[in-house]
């Protein structure tokens, strides 16, 4: 799911698409879903999208 929000993103410049990630996450995924996005960030991130890792960032 939030390879699909970078995707959709994409368009926006680096940075700006990563804040965008991260906001969308903040205010929409349950905390549970967070918590579970960070753990797998910090086990690798296999497969997921550089803006989503780079997003993770922004909601630390």
């Amino acid at each position: 799911m939030a390879n699909d929000i970078a995707r959709n993103l994409a368009h926006l410049p680096g940075e700006e698409a990563a804040e965008a990630i991260a906001g969308h996450i903040a205010r929409f995924w349950d905390p549970r879903m967070r918590t579970r996005l960070h753990e797998f960030v910090d086990a690798g991130a296999d497969g997921l999208d550089p803006l989503v890792v780079a997003a993770v960032r922004h909601l630390r």
